[in-house]
């Protein structure tokens, strides 16, 4: 049965600073797959807009600028230019195992991608960048 839930990023400090809703295909999920739907999402989600220019997810694509907006950073991209999640989402992996970003599922981290839990009504997710991911 579907899903939908809600990824939260989130600076160090606790505030949130972007939500991202989800849909995913069951109640039970891994690490590895929510990182893959939040990915796929988000860049779907710019591909479809054809005028914007600043990109706000999870790694830095390839070839755009990064631009700190106060504590948040975005990605200066060119007009109409179409990004593949793939490559991101192989990234937002390296950088989820070198501690760049950590993931809080109802305030707990998650500790491996093949880490697996369930899905409720309530369940919080929140994405916290340590360090800029730069797509390779």
């Amino acid at each position: 049965m579907p899903v939908t839930l809600t990824v939260r990023d989130e600076t160090a400090s606790g505030r949130v600073y972007q939500e991202l809703p989800l849909c995913l295909p069951t109640e039970k999920i891994a690490v590895r797959d929510l990182i893959r739907e939040r990915i796929r999402c988000e860049v779907e989600d710019f591909n479809r807009t054809q005028d914007e220019t600043i990109f706000r997810g999870l790694v830095q694509p390839d070839g755009a600028e990064r631009v700190v907006n106060g504590a948040v950073e975005e990605y200066h991209v060119t007009p109409h230019r179409q990004i593949d999640w793939e490559p991101q989402f192989e990234k937002a992996l390296d950088g989820f195992g070198h501690g760049s970003f950590v993931i809080l599922i109802d305030e707990k981290q998650a500790v491996g991608l093949d880490q697996e839990f369930t899905i409720g009504p309530e369940t919080q997710v929140s994405f916290l960048k340590l360090s800029p991911l730069i797509a390779g």
